[in-house]
């Protein structure tokens, strides 16, 4: 459960593959024409994005957040750009205009799953881990029904070593939802961290009964079946930084 910065999120049958996101296609039809100009906006700026042209790609999320102001995803991935700009170029200020573009997004979506992590990771990594603990603790309380929020501060508290914190969050999310392949597996990566084989197996057998398309994870199923424990553990959540995509409009 590494922390990793976010990416964007784009439109088109390749991208929504990249992004690994399903695309409700709905969303577009039903939009306003400020809706569809800044979808446009965003989805050509995921394209650049993906393509490391960092600042024609902000140009983009500035003017999809200019045409809806309310479109939470082109706020978080003018975020998730600045972050990556900031962090390649060494710049404090696009740091700084990564975090308050990230509250911004959060202002028009408080549940903003990939928001809340991209903040999470900018935080820690400016040393402000106790800021970032808060943010997804208050995430927790505002939100006691969300899965989603409880896996994130997983992820943080295993990262900064807290590892029984985030064992106890896992397994809260589960009794919320209990087919939640991201939390089996984390769990799964948990309990095998710490030798704890057989609960391990079984967690990753679970989230492979929910979703057979995780390759990785059936890799350590066939593994600890097998007693080849060499083999290194699957990721414990979804690829790093990915476009968020609401019909193709974010990173994630």
């Amino acid at each position: 459960m590494a922390l990793n910065a976010p990416m964007l999120s784009c439109p088109g049958r390749a991208a929504r593959a990249a992004a690994g996101l399903a695309v409700s296609a709905w969303l577009l039809a039903a939009a306003g024409c400020e809706g569809i100009v800044a979808q446009s906006r965003n989805a050509d700026g995921v394209q650049l994005y993906q393509q490391g042209q960092y600042q024609a790609a902000t140009r983009e999320f500035q003017q999809a957040a200019y045409s809806d102001p309310s479109n939470a995803d082109a706020y978080y991935n003018l975020a998730a750009t600045y972050h990556r700009i900031g962090r390649l170029e060494h710049r404090q200020d696009d740091l700084k205009q990564a975090e308050t573009c990230y509250n911004l997004c959060l202002d028009r979506d408080p549940s903003h799953t990939a928001c809340y992590r991209g903040l999470a990771v900018l935080l820690a990594e400016e040393g402000r881990k106790a800021e970032a603990l808060r943010l997804l603790r208050g995430w927790v309380e505002r939100s006691p029904d969300s899965a989603d929020a409880r896996i994130e501060l997983a992820r943080l508290n295993q990262e900064f070593g807290n590892r029984q914190a985030a064992k106890e969050q896992l397994i809260a999310a589960l009794a919320i939802q209990p087919d939640n392949t991201r939390a089996l597996t984390a769990l799964g990566k948990i309990r095998e961290d710490a030798g704890e084989t057989s609960q391990a197996l079984a967690d990753y057998q679970r989230s492979l009964r929910c979703d057979n398309q995780q390759p990785q994870v059936a890799s350590r199923v066939s593994a600890l079946e097998s007693g080849m424990v060499a083999l290194p553990p699957p990721p414990s959540d979804a690829p790093p930084t990915r476009m968020v995509d609401r019909n193709s409009t974010t990173l994630q």
